[in-house]
């Protein structure tokens, strides 16, 4: 396959898992009386990876997640070379995804753009209050699990075919478990697009969910290693 057409999948990827997950927060998970919740967002972020992988897994691998390509190029299952080309389409298909959910709830009379649009964010800026270190372990962790578990799901010993149910469902449980401490990020190219097209403060704290994603995915990168079946 053409590093164009993986590099476009991986646009198209990344941006209907931005716009799905974080349009699901913006716009329908506080409708008044039928909101979906955080329940429905968390099932929202699942569901867009889960259709996507079986969408496009097999032209570019469906990444869609600068910690997802370095985790797997630690893991020595993906090419270093090909790295910057897939993070910077990725970054791409989330502020465009950011761009189009702008375009969208602008259209709303009581739409303030200083609400964000589902930011991720720590300490007074985390939807729950949690300090900036419960913010450091919840993505280092919950990012190291994800990548973990996509390392081992997609081994040529697993069920060939099934591997984007797991890694759907285990989006959806980070997402479950996190949205209250940093609104979930465990995804660089997810936080760049709101932060850029929204500003603020998210803008400013967009480094920490740059650096502890991937330091996340770089730790289950190693383990992977360990673990390895021979």
């Amino acid at each position: 396959m053409s590093n164009s057409k993986r590099a476009f999948a991986e646009f198209i990827g990344t941006f209907w898992l931005v716009l799905g997950g974080t349009g699901s927060a913006v716009i329908a998970a506080g409708f008044p009386e039928v909101g979906i919740g955080l329940t429905g967002v968390s099932l929202a972020f699942g569901l867009t990876l889960l259709t996507m992988a079986f969408a496009i897994g097999r032209i570019s691998g469906c990444h869609i997640n600068p910690a997802v390509t370095i985790g797997l190029a630690v893991a020595n299952k993906f090419a270093w070379k090909d790295v910057p080309l897939y993070v910077i389409f990725q970054v791409l298909g989330g502020i465009a995804a950011s761009g189009v959910l702008y375009l969208i709830v602008s259209g709303n009379a009581n739409f303030d753009i200083a609400n964000g649009l589902a930011p991720n964010g720590f300490g007074e800026h985390s939807p729950g209050q949690f300090s900036m270190v419960s913010c450091l372990v919840a993505e280092v962790v919950m990012t190291f699990m994800f990548i973990l578990v996509i390392l081992k799901v997609t081994e040529k010993s697993a069920a060939a075919g099934f591997a984007p149910i797991p890694i759907g469902l285990m989006l959806t449980l980070i997402h479950l478990i996190s949205i209250p401490v940093t609104n979930t990020s465990v995804n660089p190219a997810r936080s760049t697009g709101p932060a850029v097209v929204g500003g603020g403060w998210a803008l400013e704290q967009l480094w920490f969910f740059w650096v502890f994603p991937i330091l996340g995915a770089i730790i289950a990168g190693l383990v992977y290693a360990a673990l390895k079946e021979d």
